[in-house]
């Protein structure tokens, strides 16, 4: 897997103060993408067991609510994801884990169902620029949705969305 940033403390991608780990690549690629530095694959830095240890570090403090996934798309690096959103899980049950990727939930449950093992909120669907809206929370068009795993292990539409 490669990322081009882990960033800590966050409390802009998602709620309470976090770490996000910023994944490198993205078959998106949205016109207007804030991140556009993060869709060639070839660039960024390796995910070693030393970044994973830093990671591990930074989720042990209290003050840290969970771990955000953002890039690129973190789903392009879906194997390497999966493993470590169970690390992660494993080792901080309490952490929460933020996804943000351009698939649909459609998509996801087709294509990557084992996010659904580990995240507890998925913001899903591409960066539309005709669809911007700078009001809403934690997504940039209208067109994505924010997906909350409730207490039966479903996800569905989270009231984060009005």
């Amino acid at each position: 897997m490669k990322f081009s940033a882990i960033t800590y403390p966050d409390v802009n991608n998602g709620v309470g103060c976090r770490v996000t780990l910023w994944t490198q690549g993205c078959p998106h690629r949205c016109k207007g993408c804030h991140n556009p530095e993060t869709w060639d694959a070839t660039k960024g830095k390796v995910f070693t067991e030393e970044d994973k240890e830093k990671l591990f570090e930074v989720l042990s403090k209290g003050y840290i609510k969970g771990l955000t996934l953002s890039g690129g798309d973190p789903l392009l690096w879906y194997t390497s994801i999966c493993a470590l959103m169970g690390e992660v899980k494993e080792k901080f049950p309490e952490k929460d884990i933020w996804i943000w990727t351009g698939y649909s939930m459609g998509e996801i449950k087709n294509k990557f169902p084992m996010i659904l093992d580990y995240a507890d909120v998925i913001i899903d669907g591409v960066f539309i620029l005709e669809e911007m809206d700078l009001s809403l929370k934690w997504r940039g068009s209208k067109n994505q949705v924010i997906w909350e795993r409730d207490k039966d292990g479903n996800f569905v539409l989270s009231d984060m969305n009005n």
